[in-house]
């Protein structure tokens, strides 16, 4: 049976490929050719369209392909109150490639502002989105994310001391945002998580040692924070998470099963959905599914690459469906793309046909596996 509400039978992560009248856009503005308000017009017009088009390949719900952000993660983060972008000596290291540059710090107290532009980002998002009778989708990053990266080091000791004040104010602020996203009309939000992945990993938790930081009771820790940010939403309001092991031009940071994280993520988060990535052997087996609560809880199961432009078979995605139901029951999952196809704006290396094709793909196997 198909689902009315999200996630859907056939969802998505959240970015896509930045279009090239966009990226044409931001090197002229870098150049100082043209306004920030220009580009702020050619990115609505490709928003615009690119709303329709993910209803025209049969999807239930549309985002703006992030199309507004350099990173997944840095451009909502560094407009909370107390937080800065910074540019530190080294980029964040993928396989074989490093990106930019950019980091966030905490310099003052946490807080969450109704002047956050992100607001207005989804009211734009919306009005499109009801235009053509799909669900507008939210994606932020989730609180772990603030804290995990960086660790103790980039968050200032002249400010929080003692952890435990900053991990009460990140909750704070994440539960004023959820409100100020509910009462901008968003009833579909997901957190991006990168972390429950890196605490699967040897050798993420070992570099997370290494900077000085003590990553165990971090899970209960990130699972009381989320709890707490997401308890007052509205019985209307979805929240998901999608867990990533890293997306930047088709390469990854983390690999590891999600057997050590399971049961806190899957039965000790209150979330409503679950995007897992399993388009790679880096990601395990389907056996910590055992953990998924009997209910209304949805795993949306990755078996989709949003990394390579190569299209998977209906009957090799099937199987690998059938293989996740004997973990979890087959109507609380569902199917989408293991992440999204642009974490940041450079994309990863398929092109725009390809990406389609690709969530077409979902559409079709979802319709065939759970009826139109």
């Amino acid at each position: 049976m198909q689902r009315t509400k999200p996630p859907f039978r056939a969802d998505e992560v959240g970015s896509l490929l930045r279009p090239p009248k966009i990226k044409e856009a931001r090197a002229r503005l870098e150049k100082g050719e043209i306004s920030a308000d220009e580009l702020r017009k050619i990115e609505d017009m490709e928003i615009e369209k690119v709303v329709h088009k993910q209803a025209s390949v049969g999807l239930k719900l549309a985002t703006d392909g992030e199309f507004r952000r350099s990173w997944w993660h840095f451009d909502f983060l560094s407009h909370l109150t107390g937080c800065e972008l910074f540019h530190p000596d080294m980029g964040i290291q993928f396989a074989g490639v490093q990106t930019r540059h950019d980091a966030i710090r905490v310099i003052g107290k946490l807080d969450f502002s109704d002047h956050h532009p992100m607001l207005d980002h989804f009211r734009f998002l919306k009005k499109y989105a009801d235009q053509a009778h799909v669900t507008p989708k939210m994606t932020i990053p989730s609180p772990a994310v603030l804290h995990f990266r960086g660790g103790r080091k980039l968050i200032s000791k002249e400010v929080y001391p003692d952890l435990e004040e900053f991990f009460q104010d990140l909750g704070k602020t994440y539960r004023k945002a959820v409100k100020a996203f509910y009462d901008a009309g968003c009833r579909y939000l997901q957190f991006d998580d990168t972390v429950w992945a890196y605490l699967c990993s040897q050798e993420e938790l070992q570099k997370a040692r290494e900077r000085g930081d003590n990553p165990d009771g971090l899970q209960e820790i990130y699972a009381r924070v989320i709890n707490y940010a997401i308890a007052d939403r509205p019985a209307d309001m979805v929240i998901s998470t999608h867990v990533c092991r890293g997306n930047f031009r088709s390469t990854w940071i983390s690999s590891g099963g999600y057997e050590p994280v399971a049961e806190t993520m899957l039965a000790g988060t209150n979330y409503d959905g679950y995007f897992l990535e399993y388009d790679s052997d880096r990601a395990g087996g389907f056996e910590p599914l055992r953990f998924l609560p009997k209910g209304n809880k949805v795993v949306v199961v990755g078996v989709i690459t949003s990394k390579f432009g190569e299209l998977e078979s209906k009957d090799a995605i099937k199987r690998r469906l059938e293989e996740a139901a004997k973990f979890a029951p087959l109507e609380q999952l569902a199917l989408s793309p293991q992440c999204g196809f642009a974490s940041t704006e450079e994309g990863n290396i398929l092109s725009e046909e390809e990406q389609w094709a690709k969530l077409r793909l979902a559409v079709e196997v979802a319709n065939e596996v759970w009826g139109k």
